[in-house]
């Protein structure tokens, strides 16, 4: 049973995340970038850590978010949608860090990011 789950997206995709994991008992915590602290995502979630840097690069930054889903004691995270929802190697990162990766396995993730 997961306990604590981070979103590893911004905007709406986090809110809902954030919505449906209230409602099946799940903790959340939101990560933002430094220009996104005010943005809505950071209050629907029973937590908010900030990433260093801005815009889009923050969000992209794989061991930046594995680290604070460790700091905050989240034993799963979420990509939301995007590119991180397509990356085997976070995947893999996340498993390494005896964290859950919600979606596909990395070698399933590899297998779709071969776009040949």
């Amino acid at each position: 049973m997961l306990k604590t789950l981070l979103i590893a997206n911004r905007g709406e995709i986090a809110i809902r995340i954030a919505r449906s994991a209230a409602e099946m008992g799940i903790a959340t915590v939101t990560i933002y970038s430094e220009d996104d602290a005010q943005s809505l995502h950071t209050r629907k979630a029973d937590r908010a850590v900030g990433l260093r840097g801005s815009g889009v690069a923050a969000y992209l930054d794989g061991a930046q978010i594995v680290a604070a889903a460790k700091e905050a004691g989240c034993d799963a995270i979420h990509p939301g949608y995007g590119f991180l929802s397509e990356n085997g190697d976070f995947a893999r990162a996340c498993a390494e860090a005896n964290i859950v990766f919600v979606g596909p396995s990395p070698e399933t993730l590899d297998l779709f990011g071969d776009r040949t």
